[in-house]
């Protein structure tokens, strides 16, 4: 339980950061969507650093790894608003 909380800690730090760094018109608006796009960033960076080993199943992402998988999440948004899948409120 106490990796659950890591993760979601870490994830909204990272997703903070994230959105200041990812650049583009179509950043998702909102601090809670920003929040959760974080959160699934780290859990992203979390999931894959397991399946390759880097990590321990009781371990978590570091600071710099979930920042890296909320970008990587972000990159994945800007593509879905870019291509019409999802729609930006922003517009």
């Amino acid at each position: 339980m106490g990796g659950i909380v890591y993760i979601i800690v870490v994830g909204f730090v990272a997703g903070i950061i994230a959105r200041l760094l990812s650049p583009g018109p179509n950043n998702p608006s909102g601090f809670i969507l920003t929040t959760v796009l974080g959160i699934i960033g780290a859990f992203v960076a979390t999931w894959i650093g397991q399946a390759i080993g880097h990590y321990g199943p009781d371990q978590g992402a570091g600071f710099i790894a979930a920042t890296i998988g909320a970008l990587l999440v972000l990159f994945v948004w800007n593509r879905l608003v870019a291509s019409g899948v999802i729609r930006d409120y922003n517009q």
